[in-house]
């Protein structure tokens, strides 16, 4: 390989696999084709016509599953954008085999089992990186210029609500494939411990529902109080499915100073007195956006967004989330 300190040489041809052929991994590909110095070599998704297809689209060869992948290919960098259960085993394979690695969240579904693979990684010298894009959109950015000038936050309150009729036949609706919601979405919380700092103790309840339980559900409802480190608390509630009449997507931040309202795509700035609207940006090429910085990241060494820690503490608060809703108790956070 053509590597040095800071990453590989721009003249060199990065040679990429891609794990999954679903929305994500699709996204990736899109924006890896746009790079005259990478070639997809090879899709390794869960049917075999879904990965030939893809496969045939980008012109890549297609297997049947990723281990055959990794055994008779040789790749720089590896994606991996499949469901979420996978996630730590692909990501463990592919370090071992040298191999520069992204995983879309959650790298794993325990704390420990993540931290390991960051220790990996390090201990191979190579690229593991957990795609949190929620950190480069434009409701984000919004966020680190205002929280400030709200004071001294008193309560935050984060919601997403999705409601589907009927519930799809996928397995982000199976606890085995998905994990526990708050693990499976972690973003949200990853999002609140990028703005807020660290979370102590966490209270969760969980309700599932649907006519093939425990191997589906149709609906989920998970709410969770965090108690941070500073003092404040947030409600933070995830749901989907059949059972669900509206779907939301709600942020507060109540401050001394004013308060910060997100609703969908439309924010505003609240005062005594007045309301302001505030402008968002776009959610669109989000994926883009973070595959560039990968590049940019192995080529010259560029500064990539995600804070290790954060994104480790952001998966403990999860477990620690799951450890309460079976227990009914308060669970202080364990990183």
């Amino acid at each position: 390989m053509l590597q040095t300190e800071t990453g590989y040489e721009r003249r060199q041809t990065l040679r990429v696999g891609i794990i999954g052929t679903g929305y994500a991994a699709r996204s990736r590909a899109e924006a890896l084709r746009k790079d005259e110095q990478v070639k997809i070599v090879a899709v390794a998704g869960r049917t075999p016509q879904r990965s030939a297809a893809f496969a045939a689209e980008f012109g890549a060869l297609a297997y049947s599953d990723w281990s055959s992948l990794f055994c008779e290919q040789r790749l720089d960098l590896v994606f991996v954008s499949t469901i979420n259960r996978d996630h730590a085993a692909i990501a463990r394979a592919a370090l071992e085999a040298g191999i520069h690695t992204v995983v879309e969240y959650p790298l794993a579904f325990s704390a420990a089992e993540a931290r390991s693979l960051v220790q990996l990684a390090a201990e191979r010298r190579l690229l593991l990186h957990v795609e949190h894009i929620e950190l480069l959109s434009g409701v984000h950015q919004l966020l680190r210029r205002e929280l400030a000038g709200l004071g001294k936050l008193f309560a935050v309150r984060y919601i997403t609500l999705t409601a589907t009729h009927p519930a799809p036949d996928r397995w982000t609706y199976r606890p085995d494939l998905f994990g526990f919601p708050l693990t499976g979405a972690v973003s949200r919380i990853h999002r609140l411990v990028d703005l807020l700092g660290k979370v102590e103790r966490v209270s969760c309840q969980l309700r599932y529902d649907g006519p093939d339980l425990p191997h589906r559900y149709s609906s989920c409802y998970c709410t969770a109080q965090l108690s941070f480190a500073n003092g404040l608390l947030a409600v933070l509630t995830y749901g989907k499915g059949d059972s669900l009449w509206c779907s939301q997507r709600l942020l507060e931040f109540h401050g001394q100073r004013g308060g910060l309202l997100i609703n969908g795509e439309e924010a505003t700035l609240l005062r005594p007195g007045s309301a302001h609207p505030l402008e968002t940006g776009s959610r669109r090429g989000l994926f883009e956006q973070d595959t560039r910085l990968v590049l940019d990241h192995l080529r010259q060494g560029s500064p990539l967004y995600v804070d290790t820690e954060k994104m480790l503490h952001a998966l403990a608060v999860a477990e620690a989330a799951e450890q309460s809703a079976q227990t009914q108790q308060v669970v202080c956070v364990q990183d």
